[in-house]
């Protein structure tokens, strides 16, 4: 994984999303019009925490976050999302 230039502060953490489901369980195409915003992604940047509240994840792990959490930036042609680490619900 290459490292990022996107630094974030505090309790914040960068997530590259997984890609939206293509498929169906039986087999059936979504069109692009249809997919769901996906709600899992790779960590790729980490505050230092706040004071006296350390950092959970870490670099690399792969986090479900809420639906509407964060905020969508585009960072040298990829779609990341710069969100806190409470808006992340589990690591996988």
């Amino acid at each position: 994984m290459a490292k990022l230039a996107i630094q974030p502060l505090a309790d914040r953490v960068v997530i590259e999303p997984s890609p939206a489901e293509a498929k169906t369980a039986g087999g059936l195409f979504i069109p692009d019009t249809a997919k769901e915003k996906p709600q899992k992604g790779t960590v790729v940047a980490v505050g230092i925490g706040k004071k006296d509240e350390p950092m959970t994840v870490k670099v690399g792990d792969t986090v479900l976050y809420g639906k509407y959490a964060g905020t969508e930036i585009s960072f040298e042609g990829k779609d990341f999302l710069i969100m806190r680490e409470s808006d992340i619900v589990a690591i996988i």
